[in-house]
């Protein structure tokens, strides 16, 4: 994640609202509604496996675009949120999620926040107390999301599948002198951080800009060596993964754009976005106030307690 602190400020035409919040004894969020109600209103309605999912319309949800922190009172947060396109009257409910997430940011490990759906790995799919987390389950339900419209895209009767498989044909036949493409030529796909801005100033900080990037997962590993070995200051040789990069470059070029702009912009990833803003408030807070007494008490303790679904 690019992380960049700066004193610009960027104007956003949706409407704001301040929400002040006092962290309870637990370091949580207690519920204010009975378990089964909350469940219930917790339910995530995903597609079935097997079901085609199309790209959906451009939406802007509610997300938290700001903190201020009170170094007299470590427990007191005041949150500012950019309502998207929801009324301002009905955002209570939505600010008490995105808190949540913020919190979860918080107080799981960095190097636990992440989940795979992958059925090649049945046994790694989510840390245990990431998993407990309204986050945790969230995220998962949006890396379901991402397998099941990449799949879509690629489904050859569609317009953006057509133009793929037809690319893929003519690259194998040129570069692989075949058309029979292994099962394995193509890989899973990625979502990661591309870009976080914060503005700060004094004890407040306001997210300006948030993207997320698309990626192949050779990439995505090749990237990953590329920063262990640069932070190490040694030079490595980066495995290539993949195959075949002449078929990779066709899902590359034709597919991720698709699934980047989904990913930004879509109603599909809408919790991913809001979760996003969460955890660059979250990594901010722990990298500059990590020595206060919140952070010593919570950060990265995996203190989940009001948190979990």
């Amino acid at each position: 994640m690019s992380r960049r602190l700066s004193k610009k400020f960027y104007p956003m035409q949706s409407a704001r609202v301040f929400v002040s919040f006092f962290l309870s004894l637990t370091l949580g969020i207690p519920s204010a509604l009975p378990v089964s109600e909350v469940y219930a209103q917790g339910q995530l309605f995903l597609p079935s496996p097997g079901m085609r999912l199309d790209l959906s319309p451009v939406v802007f949800p509610p997300v938290l675009k700001g903190l201020k922190v009170h170094p007299d009172h470590p427990f007191r947060l005041d949150f500012i949120v950019d309502t998207g396109d929801r009324p301002v009257d009905k955002i209570q409910e939505k600010t008490i999620q995105l808190i949540k997430y913020f919190l979860a940011s918080l107080t799981v490990p960095e190097k636990d926040l992440w989940v795979n759906l992958s059925p090649e790995e049945p046994d790694r799919i989510i840390p245990d107390a990431f998993g407990i987390t309204e986050m945790g389950r969230d995220m998962l339900a949006q890396d379901y999301l991402l397998k099941q419209l990449t799949a879509s895209l690629m489904y050859p009767e569609n317009e953006l599948g057509k133009k793929f498989w037809t690319a893929v044909y003519e690259k194998a036949a040129k570069e692989l002198g075949t058309t029979q493409i292994p099962v394995d030529t193509f890989q899973k796909v990625w979502i990661v951080p591309e870009k976080a801005e914060v503005w700060v100033n004094n004890d407040v900080a306001f997210v300006v800009e948030a993207r997320l990037k698309v990626m192949l997962e050779e990439e995505y590993l090749a990237d990953s060596q590329k920063r262990v070995a640069d932070s190490q200051k040694k030079d490595v040789t980066v495995m290539r993964v993949k195959p075949d990069e002449a078929i990779s470059s066709v899902l590359r070029e034709i597919i991720l754009p698709a699934i980047e702009r989904e990913v930004n912009e879509g109603e599909n990833f809408a919790p991913l976005r809001e979760i996003y803003h969460s955890l660059i408030l979250a990594t901010w807070f722990k990298k500059a106030l990590r020595e206060g007494i919140l952070g010593k008490m919570y950060v990265e303790k995996n203190k989940v307690a009001g948190v979990e679904t």
